[in-house]
């Protein structure tokens, strides 16, 4: 029988799939996760143990910076900043301002998030959540640095339901805000560039606010004005005024804002004025928040404070989230930019962080009224010291664990076993989705362990664990293949220049455990086969730092498969 070309292309097209093009059958075998333990013991919480009506600062440990938060009633949602992980915009909920869930993500969809040919830096900035009482309504601002998107804005009447896609606004700069007036009114805030041939130094910003159409979810073209110049004292030519937002309070409009840049010098500022768009008068005590006059030696320092927002608390009392880092004991940055709260005295004219302006404490009284910390219990996120076991046996997936530029379930699947990753032909120093299942670096002493089966058919074949400040700025230890031999291997990759810093042969018949350790800036790769001692390849943390890398994320500690390994053991 004659076939015809269609079905002999299509006949070919199977056989080579299965097929190394030479007639050879492929070994399909991708790893499999039996198990992750990730264990957090910073010394911070052993000398600080909590009384019956405290609870511990920061609220959401590791990289969960630019926090935003609203109230509908006595529900309060809480958004952070995710840049190039998938899905992005973690979105909180709580009752209380102690405890908190995580509900899910406001961007979870492909339509909504195209951060696949970004780096890991870029995506989504600094996102505003408001609740509009007047339609019923929340809506979700932000910039995202990819995909042809820009300043964009989701909406939703129920955050447990889901988002609308994104309508992309028409203008330019990033930060925005929202703010609804009690007359119905709408506006957008944000941080833009100053008019062209008038910028005066570098860092020079302004604030800029227009009218908002809610019928047609647009600002309204021509009604821009810069309300803010450079920042609270433009003769000391400020930097990086940011962050806007607008509170209304005894008939009168405050604006709240970041400057100094996110940094030693960063604080938050309070401007007031009769209008929402001015003229904006300075406090005459700013900052209201920054710890950026302490030396570099006080201990449990807390560092970076700014970029807040602020909502009233269920004890009446006014309360603000805020950035702040903690380094480790080489003043490295490795858990990332992290969201704290504390009280606002807003009994005067402007409103006060209460204790923002002296070294942070590591503890909180809780609001008044509120009796229970169930941090880590009953679904609510954990802070302080815990351990958190994960053997991916659940319907869901916790969603604490995220990708970088594409979807988790594009690379993910289970059975029986585990967690099997279906590796890409992406490695992880390529500006591409990965597929790697990433949980972040929570506490300065943390141990990451997990349990794997995996057999390397080829040198290009990879499975392990990476630990990730960038593309450019990694380790990847893992199980790989020279010749007819399987290795553990770890690599380091710093300014995108990757070397072997350690390699030994293995046996893999049987699950073989890994692990990622540290003690501030000390860390340890190990392997162990089977139940036996733990071998490990001792390294330095500085590339998992924004300090040496750059950047805005904190380190992310990966599950890692990839058909594109380039790291060949010695």
């Amino acid at each position: 029988m004659k076939r015809k070309p269609a079905v002999i292309l299509a006949f070919l097209l199977a056989f080579i799939s299965v097929s190394d093009g030479y007639g050879q059958k492929k070994k399909n075998n991708p790893p499999i996760f039996t198990e992750v333990v990730y264990e957090g013991k910073d010394q911070v919480y052993i000398d600080n143990p909590l009384k019956e009506n405290e609870f511990y600062n920061p609220i959401l440990q590791g990289c969960y910076p630019d926090p935003a938060i609203t109230r509908k009633g006595d529900d309060y949602y809480m958004v952070v900043s995710s840049f190039a992980m998938f899905p992005g915009v973690p979105i909180f909920h709580s009752k209380d301002l102690v405890n908190w869930k995580q509900i899910g993500h406001v961007l979870d969809r492909k339509s909504q998030l195209k951060v696949q040919d970004t780096g890991i830096s870029m995506g989504i900035y600094a996102p505003d959540i408001k609740y509009n009482p007047y339609n019923d309504t929340f809506y979700m601002i932000t910039t995202q640095f990819a995909g042809g998107f820009g300043n964009i804005v989701v909406k939703t009447k129920d955050p447990m339901q889901g988002w609308s896609d994104p309508i992309k606004l028409k203008f330019d700069g990033i930060d925005p805000g929202l703010f609804f007036d009690d007359n119905g009114k709408a506006y957008v805030v944000h941080n833009d560039a100053p008019n062209r041939g008038e910028e005066r130094y570098e860092g020079h910003r302004v604030i800029k606010i227009w009218e908002y159409d809610l019928d047609n979810d647009q600002v309204v073209a021509g009604t821009d004005k810069i309300i803010v110049d450079g920042g609270v004292d433009p003769s000391k030519n400020p930097i990086w005024i940011e962050a806007p937002h607008i509170y209304k309070k005894d008939g009168k409009y405050f604006l709240m804002c970041a400057e100094g840049g996110t940094g030693g010098n960063h604080s938050e500022v309070i401007f007031k004025s009769d209008s929402p768009t001015g003229p904006f008068i300075p406090a005459p005590s700013n900052p209201i928040l920054t710890q950026k006059y302490f030396g570099n030696n006080r201990s449990n320092k807390v560092d970076w404070a700014g970029h807040a927002d602020l909502v009233l608390g269920p004890d009446d009392k006014y309360y603000g989230v805020f950035l702040g880092i903690r380094p480790n004991d080489k003043n490295r940055v490795n858990t990332g930019r992290e969201t704290f709260i504390l009280p606002v005295d807003w009994s005067g004219e402007f409103p006060v962080f209460e204790n923002g302006l002296i070294p942070m404490e590591p503890k909180l009284k809780m609001p008044a009224g509120i009796t229970e910390n169930k941090t880590g219990s009953d679904g609510f996120f954990p802070n302080g010291n815990f351990t958190y076991t994960e053997r991916f046996d659940a319907e869901k997936l916790d969603f604490r664990w995220i990708g970088l530029r594409g979807p988790r379930e594009d690379f993910i699947s289970f059975n029986k076993k585990g967690l099997q990753i279906n590796p890409f032909a992406v490695n992880i120093k390529e500006v591409k989705p990965t597929s790697t299942l990433f949980y972040r670096q929570q506490h300065k002493n943390f141990a990451f362990t997990t349990a794997i089966e995996f057999k390397p058919a080829s040198e290009k074949e990879l499975a392990g664990i990476t630990t990730v400040q960038s593309e450019k700025f990694n380790y990847v230890f893992g199980i790989t293949k020279k010749g007819n031999e399987d290795f553990i291997l770890l690599q380091r990759t710093e300014k995108g220049e990757s070397q072997i810093i350690g390699s030994a042969k293995i046996e893999t018949k049987g699950p073989i455990r890994l692990q990622v350790k540290a003690t501030g800036d000390a860390y340890a790769f190990g392997y162990a086969i089977g139940e036996g001692d733990f071998t490990y390849f001792e390294v330095s943390g500085d590339i998992l730092s924004t300090n040496v890398a750059g950047g805005f994320t904190g380190n992310m500690i990966g599950l890692y498969a990839t058909t594109a390994n380039d790291a060949v053991p010695e």
